[in-house]
Parts: C-alpha cells; structure tokens; sequence
C-alpha cells in the first residue's frame, strides 16, 4: 500500500527513470538534487531551454515573470506557472501541471497534469498524475521536535529515516481546501480529502477522508 507500484503512474512523469529500483515514493529524495541536473542536460535543445544555471523550461511552458525560480528546477512541456509562483529548487513541474498564485515548492516532484493552484505550500513531496489541492492547502514537512518522520499506518510505524517528509498524493486524489498533511502523510489513488482536514499517516486508496476517524470507502 506504500509501495511506488501502488501510488505513483510512473508513466505520467519525465522523471520515472528516478524511481527505478526504488520501492517507496520517498526514496526518491536521496540525490534528487543531481538527477534532476542530470536530467536536465541531456533534455532536447528543441523542447527545452537553460533560462539560467540548472533551470530548464519547455518552450510551450507558460511562466510569469513575477515567478521566482531557483535551480535545479525542470518545467515540462504546457506547464503553467503563474503570478508570484516560487520554485525555490530541487523541483519537477510535469506536463501540463499548474504551479499558482503564491504557491512554493520544494524538493519536489509533480507529476503530469498536477494541479497545486492557489496559495499551496508543497515541500519534500510527490504529488502523482491529475493530483490537486485545493485553496491554501499545505504539505508540513518537518515535525515540531524535528525528530526523524514515521508513517503510521493500521499495522504499526513505516520508518522513513528521513528528518523532513511532506507527503506522498497517488493519482487522481483531490485535497479539499485548507487541508494540513502532516509530516509522512501518504494518500492512495481515488481518494478524496474533505475541506480543512487535518491528515496524518495512510489514507487507503478509494476512499473518502472526512476526518480521522471517519474514513470511508467508496462506492
């Protein structure tokens, strides 16, 4: 249930060659940094531009200039990223996905066709094929007493080993406005997040989160 064959469309993002070997979406981080510029250089001339050291942008991407975009960040083609955007690195923004108004990211990975479009805030993540939050929802990646992030689930603790972990979003889940996802959050495919949820942990696949202990499935 935690495994990248259960969350991710790996079909659905330039960066699949990333997660091979891997087992668990958040493996992923370890060494993002250099496979993205790794990436990044050998991206066709013809598609894709260096605008400056580390930053590459499909020539069909739509970017505002009041976007702030540090390096290493990959845009895919038909991306959006709108007004006062801040990519502030170690970032993928897949095929045709949207980046909004005021909305950060952070060593992290969106899939295609991901939508993060108004005042989001999303670190340490990957968000999977047609994944969307709502207004002002936010992936928290790091713990209060900045211990190491654990994933709880039915049966006991998934250790990460990793200090900062926002959240893992399968494909076609739907967070809900004002929505937290604590740290080593994790939500399966088809799943839907009720507005200003609090969310911790696994969610399963096709379900509906209205709170933590009304989780139900659906129909």
């Amino acid at each position: 249930m935690l495994e990248i064959k259960d969350l991710l469309d790996l079909d659905k993002t330039i960066t699949k060659d990333f997660f091979e070997g891997l087992t668990y979406p958040w493996e992923v981080f370890d060494g993002l940094e250099e496979k993205i510029i790794k990436l990044g250089k050998s991206l066709p001339k013809d598609i894709f531009q260096e605008v400056k050291e580390n930053v590459w942008i499909a020539k069909s991407a739509t970017v505002a200039e009041s976007a702030s975009i540090t390096g290493p960040v990959i845009i895919d083609e038909g991306a959006e990223i709108r007004h006062c955007a801040f990519i502030r690195g170690v970032a993928v923004v897949g095929k045709g996905s949207v980046v909004g108004n005021s909305t950060e990211l952070k060593s992290t990975i969106l899939f295609d066709n991901v939508q993060t479009p108004h005042y989001n805030y999303v670190g340490n993540s990957v968000l999977s094929y047609k994944s969307h939050m709502g207004a002002g929802s936010i992936t928290s990646n790091l713990k209060s007493d900045k211990t190491l992030v654990s994933i709880k689930t039915k049966d006991g603790y998934v250790e990460t080993n990793l200090k900062k972990f926002g959240a893992i979003l399968g494909s076609y889940v739907e967070v809900g406005c004002n929505t937290v996802m604590n740290p080593g959050t994790v939500i399966g495919k088809n799943t839907n997040i009720y507005p200003v949820s609090m969310v911790r942990g696994y969610v399963p696949a096709n379900s509906i989160y209205k709170g933590p202990e009304n989780i139900v499935e659906k129909e």
